[in-house]
């Protein structure tokens, strides 16, 4: 088992769960985080902590497109491992559906 990020971190990327991730095995695009599946212990610490509820496990039924996005991002995008402030607007993001088509392929930093 490992977490994978959904779709709810799109346009949000709070990083509240870097902060807590014991192992560094957040990546960060410009504007959401991946989990990289091989690198994850599968603590879980990390779910709790999104304030998006953008972070399950891969147990959960329908998320093997978002575990195949989490991996592949994750071999592109750099390492985060300190917490920073979300976008101004994430808020207004946070609950928005179907933000998919938001989601942008380049790298965060």
């Amino acid at each position: 088992m490992t977490y994978v990020v959904t779709e709810n971190c799109i346009k949000c990327k709070y990083t509240d769960c870097v902060s807590v991730c014991p192992v560094d095995c957040f990546y960060e695009g410009a504007n959401m985080l991946v989990i990289h599946p091989d690198e994850c212990i599968d603590c879980g610490v990390c779910e709790p902590e999104c304030p998006a509820d953008a972070i399950k496990p891969d147990t959960e039924p329908g998320l093997e497109d978002w575990l195949a996005l989490n991996a592949e991002l994750a071999e592109k995008w750099p390492v985060i491992d300190d917490q920073k402030a979300p976008p101004p607007d994430a808020d207004e993001w946070r609950d928005k559906p179907a933000k998919l088509a938001w989601l942008s392929r380049s790298p965060g930093g």
